[in-house]
């Protein structure tokens, strides 16, 4: 019948709207090192899986925002820094990639280890996720993680 709407939907489980991605890394490099690490790679040194930049830049202090900038006020925000405390957390909370309903929490835990650094990185999101980014989140921050080792182990040698 042409003007009238059909409801065509999907029945969802709780479990559709949750997301939680735990990873940990040893560096081979000081706390100290490893957390300006962090703060680059999360920032101007982002980059896609691709090696392309991301224009992202961190405010890095409480309420500091996480956004990709484009340039002539053009951008897209990501989060706001939740926490910081310099070299141990850095904890931001917000919608990151997504342009549909989900808020997301990241964090960067990093303690001092025999050897290095330990990061113990996790993000949690509630929400509806596009099964792509869905299936391609671990790979990213998988990828950020070995940055952010690359970096700090770099500059430590």
């Amino acid at each position: 019948m042409a003007g009238t709407a059909q409801n065509i939907g999907t029945l969802k489980i709780i479990e559709d709207f949750t997301l939680t991605v735990t990873l940990e890394t040893h560096v081979n490099a000081g706390i100290d090192a490893t957390f300006a690490a962090v703060l680059d790679q999360v920032g101007p040194l982002n980059q896609n899986l691709d090696g392309q930049s991301l224009k992202m830049k961190l405010e890095a202090w409480p309420g500091g925002r996480w956004y990709r900038d484009f340039g002539d006020g053009n951008g897209h925000y990501w989060a706001t820094v939740q926490a910081i405390k310099r070299p141990t957390l850095l904890e931001m909370c917000g919608p990151l990639f997504a342009s549909y309903p989900l808020v997301s929490n990241v964090q960067y835990r990093l303690s001092e280890e025999k050897g290095g650094t330990l990061i113990k990185f996790r993000h949690t999101a509630f929400g509806f996720m596009e099964e792509q980014h869905r299936e391609g989140v671990t790979k990213g921050w998988t990828s950020m993680l070995d940055r952010i080792r690359a970096q700090a182990e770099t500059k430590t040698m």
